[in-house]
Parts: C-alpha cells; sequence; structure tokens
C-alpha cells in the first residue's frame, strides 16, 4: 500500500510542478504580450518570478536576479516614458511639447480603452494622444505653423513606438536574469 500511496505523491508533486512552470510561462508570454502595447507586462512578469520563488521554497532565481529583473522593470517603464518627449524633442519640440506628448500618451492610452479590441486600444490610443498633445502644444502654446507642429506630433508618436521596443527589451532582458538565475 505505500507504494501506492507513494506512487499518487510522487504523480501529484509532477503534475502540481508542471502546472506551476506552465503559469510561470503563460505568465511571461503575457507580460512580453503586454509590453508590446504599452502596459504593465514587466511587473507581472517580476510578479511570476517573485512567486516561483516563494513557491520552490527559495530555490530558483535568488534575490539578486529579482533585484536585476525589478531594475530592468523600472526602467522599461523609464524609457517607455521618455522615448515619446525625446521623440517630441528631436523632431523639433519644445521642452513644454515633452511633457505634453508625456501626459499625451497617459490620456490616449486610457481613452484607447474605448476602442473594442484589447490592449490595441491602448496602444493606438498612446501613440495618438501623444501625437496630437504635442501638436497642439507647439501650434497654439509655441505659435508653430500647422506643419511643424504635426512634424513634432509625429516625433512623439515614433518616440512613444521605439519606448514600446525598449520596454520589450527590458522584458527580454528579465527573461534572461530569470534563465541565469534559475
Amino acid at each position: 500500500m505505500g507504494g501506492l500511496v507513494d506512487g499518487l505523491m510522487g504523480l501529484m508533486d509532477s503534475t502540481l510542478a508542471v502546472g506551476g512552470w506552465s503559469l510561470f510561462a503563460l505568465a511571461i508570454l503575457v507580460g512580453l504580450a503586454l509590453d508590446m502595447v504599452g502596459l504593465f507586462g514587466n511587473w507581472i512578469i517580476l510578479g511570476a518570478a517573485v512567486i516561483a520563488w516563494i513557491a520552490t521554497g527559495f530555490d530558483h532565481f535568488g534575490v539578486w536576479s529579482l533585484v536585476f529583473m525589478g531594475a530592468f522593470a523600472v526602467l522599461g517603464e523609464v524609457l517607455e516614458t521618455a522615448f515619446a518627449g525625446y521623440g517630441a524633442k528631436k523632431f523639433g519640440g519644445s521642452k513644454g511639447s515633452i511633457v505634453a506628448a508625456l501626459v499625451g500618451c497617459i490620456l490616449g492610452a486610457i481613452a484607447g480603452t474605448a476602442i473594442p479590441i484589447p490592449l490595441v486600444g491602448n496602444l493606438i490610443g498612446a501613440c495618438l494622444g501623444a501625437f496630437v498633445a504635442a501638436a497642439l502644444y507647439e501650434y497654439i502654446k509655441m505659435e508653430k505653423q500647422a506643419g511643424e507642429a504635426m512634424w513634432t506630433g509625429f516625433g512623439a508618436a515614433l518616440g512613444k513606438v521605439g519606448g514600446l521596443f525598449a520596454k520589450l527589451f527590458c522584458g527580454i532582458a528579465m527573461l534572461a536574469v530569470a534563465i541565469f538565475g534559475f
């Protein structure tokens, strides 16, 4: 009878391990997908690693891996935010258009939730928000011609897309840290 119980316990342990690591992998994929649309994907990846660390009795990842993953999560957010402003500045915008682009990103992402395509609406809204806010600031406040103002807005939207790629790269770096820290 003891062999049957041991066999069932081993099967249950294996099933839980496979299920747990499958959920971990799913969290990584969801996190990277969310990064591509400017949402909080890197924080999901970090959260999944922390949960796996705790669930495995602190056997996997380790404190330093989690610290580096946290640093990459923060860096991803900073880069994503900064790139829209940088794009506006690089395309002739003033300091005010940089701030306007950042605010436009946030408001646009919120407004983008009205688009019935999940997550894509947020991305479209964030890019349009950066474009519109930077262009309007330059047109109204800085009294630039419409073409010049729209060029700055285009730079802000392009910078937002670049920021998304930078955030995704930070998510991939987090995955590499997780792999090496396993």
